[in-house]
């Protein structure tokens, strides 16, 4: 393939961040500072973390490439290293033509300034100039659907009306690439679809696209390949469906009957009133039919001796974005000594609520009311991954998504 067809080629790319960890985790700034008084010379221990590592990617010209995973992959940090923002650890990058990028909500605007200043202010950061702005000044106000607002600082739009925006301008100026970063999540519907046309214009006319998103269906709808990051490395680079059944996959096979919390626990630093020790499928499987009850156990441990407690769980889809939640209150023998041992509660999830797929327990516990100065929640995140398998019916056909959900 000649570089003429290349937009970008990554090579061994690697960012790594440094973390350091505090020895005492209920430290007063005052008391951290007298520490630092008496041992100047003492280091807080550290780790080493790489959010991308031996990233390897060739996009055509043209082409429009997603990028998916879960949180922490890597997906914001890659796209960051692309547009320049922050500059890669190790490896090396091959670019192609100026780049315009939208990472977040008004990247690139200033809130005092005007809609129509911040078009002009934005397009001269892409590297566009004046006449080209002009050009296509009319298209972008038109398209963002804020020509009332033009002359209103930015400070004071909806955050739908920003990204309206801020996305007109990326996609209208004469970038040969586009970066976006999940920006059409905020958009209203009939923007969304307005975006995708867009988007396939902008890939017709020869320029390369890179998006990311936790909405399959945007992905589906607009790209050639997909990009599957995991833990900062590359999973696999393929169709868009066969990569989406790949992450659903990889996501799903890391479940095991009796998994810890290990990693998964919203912030490990805090002590907790009753703490999450594991999640486990009674069944001991990780896929159920779409008629099954699936039953949960849930191990906890009490540091108090609590009479009641709250539970609350909320399965989500595989993007991470929540279906559903359920809340119960839950009874304890008041003289159960705290801290010796741990206890197993029943939880369910009826599946023919859920449509086939793969889907995430969430899991936290805590109390109404805590005055004993521990944290009040055990929040643990991914808690088990599992797959809703979809109905056959009698004659061999697999059932619509409506018979899969049933009755709510």
């Amino acid at each position: 393939m000649s570089s003429n067809d290349i937009a970008l080629r990554v090579s061994g790319l690697g960012k790594s961040y440094t973390i350091r960890h505090q020895d005492d985790k209920h430290i007063t700034l005052a008391e951290q500072a007298l520490s630092r008084l008496r041992h100047p010379l003492r280091r807080s221990p550290s780790e080493t973390f790489w959010a991308l590592r031996n990233v390897d990617l060739e996009v055509k010209r043209g082409e429009v490439l997603g990028i998916i995973g879960g949180n922490g992959a890597g997906k914001s940090t890659l796209l960051k290293i692309l547009s320049r923002i922050t500059a890669p650890t190790e490896g090396r990058i091959e670019l192609y033509g100026r780049i315009g990028s939208l990472l977040e909500v008004g990247t690139g605007f200033h809130p005092e300034l005007t809609g129509r200043e911040n078009i002009y202010l934005n397009g001269t950061i892409l590297g566009m100039k004046k006449v080209e702005i002009n050009r296509r000044f009319d298209e972008i106000v038109q398209f963002a659907g804020v020509e009332k607002f033009l002359d209103t600082p930015v400070k004071r739009y909806s955050s739908g009306m920003y990204v309206r925006l801020a996305f007109a301008v990326a996609a209208h100026l004469e970038t040969e690439i586009v970066l976006l970063d999940e920006v059409l999540a905020v958009a209203d519907v009939a923007f969304q679809e307005r975006s995708l046309g867009k988007m396939r214009d902008v890939a017709a006319s020869g320029r390369t696209v890179l998006l990311v998103s936790h909405q399959f269906a945007i992905i589906q709808a607009l790209a050639s390949k997909v990009l599957v990051l995991d833990q900062g490395s590359v999973l696999g680079l393929t169709e868009p469906d066969e990569a989406i059944a790949a992450y659903s996959a990889s996501r799903t096979s890391r479940a095991k009957v009796g998994v810890t919390t290990e990693g998964k626990r919203w912030d490990p630093t805090l002590s907790r009133l009753i703490e999450v020790v594991g999640v486990q499928a009674q069944q001991e499987q990780t896929t159920f039919g779409s008629e099954d009850a699936i039953q949960f156990l849930v191990a906890l441990k009490f540091h108090e001796p609590l009479s009641s407690f709250r539970m609350s769980l909320t399965v989500a889809a595989m993007s991470g974005s929540p279906i559903g939640s359920g809340f119960a209150h839950a009874q304890r023998t008041p003289d159960t000594e705290a801290g010796t041992e741990t206890e197993e509660y029943l939880v369910a999830v009826h599946a023919h609520r859920l449509a086939p797929g793969h889907y995430t327990l969430n899991m936290a516990v805590g109390l109404g009311d805590n005055e004993s100065g521990m944290e009040e929640f055990d929040i643990i995140v991914e808690a088990f991954a599992f797959e809703v398998s979809p109905i056959e019916t009698s004659d061999g056909l697999i059932a619509s998504w409506s018979q899969a959900w049933g009755s709510v």
